[in-house]
């Protein structure tokens, strides 16, 4: 897991504010959407090994695959889709999320996703997935703490 580029920002409030000013540099959605799938095929590769129904994210209409790691202190995910939009919403979250500590986790609310006016541009069973793919990191926070 050594290889995640994640955290970028030393605070996830740091990074939240970050995504907020890249997306409001694209003046319309289709910009946004190119921007996200570029943002997705930044994440970091993922062993194929790893694509198991084990790892596998219910709630989500795309494949998605995430194994976290570490412990309260400090938690990594690996994660990746089938999916170029979705790769982008799992790569804003892990931005947000991983190679934070426990409590960071859970003291962070995703308010990047409004503040970025995402929510509103999301298919219904894209904002499920990407809520199930925060309800995962959350619960993993939860059982580290």
């Amino acid at each position: 897991m050594n290889d995640s580029p994640f955290p970028l920002e030393a605070t996830a409030a740091d990074a939240q504010q970050a995504i907020k000013e890249e997306f409001g540099f694209f003046g319309d959605w289709s910009e946004r959407y190119q921007y996200l799938i570029d943002l997705g095929r930044k994440l970091p590769a993922f062993p194929e090994e790893w694509k198991t129904e084990e790892h596998r994210l219910l709630g989500c209409q795309s494949m998605v695959w995430i194994v976290p790691s570490g412990d309260a202190r400090r938690l990594d995910f690996a994660a990746v889709s089938d999916s170029a939009i979705v790769s982008g919403l799992i790569y804003l979250a892990l931005r947000v999320y991983s190679g934070r500590s426990a409590q960071d986790i859970l003291a962070t609310p995703a308010d990047y996703i409004a503040d970025i006016g995402l929510a509103k541009h999301l298919s219904p069973t894209r904002s499920n997935g990407l809520a199930a793919l925060l309800a995962f990191i959350r619960d993993t926070a939860q059982r580290a703490a």
